[in-house]
């Protein structure tokens, strides 16, 4: 049997998972010995797990305890510039650089993203076919980069999954940036890619910002 007081793993994917699903909301307040009952897990691994989430901008400090990230609009908005700079680039290089098997690949992944599908099955290709995107750079850096952009946004990009016109636009847009990789025009590659982070960006923060009201009644705390 394991030592419960060795840095655990599996506790820090079932933490992030609680918070990653908004089952921690943005902005509630955490302590170790409270969260102990519920992941059965002493103090000293708790923190530990609290501290690499923390690392991860999803839990910051608060005085003695923890606590959930908000959801900081302006953050958003400073991810989403950031996002525009690795994968415009991600484009540019994965026409140089991906095989046609690799972009034939990422063409079936654009295309399991549409509006009949659920939310859940949206948010879980679009992050596949981003990731894929920006592995196909063949930049490690890169890669590197935009798991770590795209966990800081999960909570938000699920916003932009609920109804079927922006599953199906997801669906139009991936689908486009795959075109034109395989059509090895970089150039419409980078502006695909450009024009549909732009324009999820826009409506992400525009959406959030109408509904500051209603997300705060929800249990969600904007920054």
């Amino acid at each position: 049997m394991p030592d419960p007081d060795d840095v655990s793993p599996t506790l820090h994917r079932r933490l992030r998972e609680a918070i990653l699903s908004l089952d921690l909301a943005p902005g509630e307040r955490l302590s170790e010995r409270g969260l102990e009952p519920e992941f059965r897990a002493s103090r000293t691994p708790i923190r530990a797990a609290l501290m690499r989430l923390a690392s991860e901008g999803l839990v910051r400090r608060d005085d003695r305890g923890w606590r959930v990230a908000p959801i900081d609009l302006d953050e958003i908005r400073g991810l989403y510039e950031f996002r525009e700079i690795l994968e415009t680039a991600s484009a540019r290089l994965a026409c140089d650089r991906a095989t046609p098997e690799d972009l034939e690949a990422l063409a079936e992944l654009a295309g399991s993203t549409a509006a009949d599908e659920t939310p859940e099955h949206s948010i879980d290709s679009g992050t596949s076919f981003h990731l894929e995107l920006a592995r196909l750079s063949g930049n490690a850096f890169l890669i590197s980069a935009m798991e770590g952009v795209l966990t800081r946004l999960y909570r938000t990009r699920w916003v932009e999954v609920q109804s079927a016109e922006s599953r199906e636009r997801a669906h139009r847009e991936h689908t486009a940036i795959a075109e034109a990789l395989l059509a090895a025009d970089a150039d419409g590659a980078e502006l695909a890619t450009l024009s549909h982070l732009r324009g999820t960006g826009e409506r992400l923060i525009t959406s959030l910002g109408e509904s500051r009201q209603r997300l705060r009644a929800s249990g969600l705390s904007l920054g």
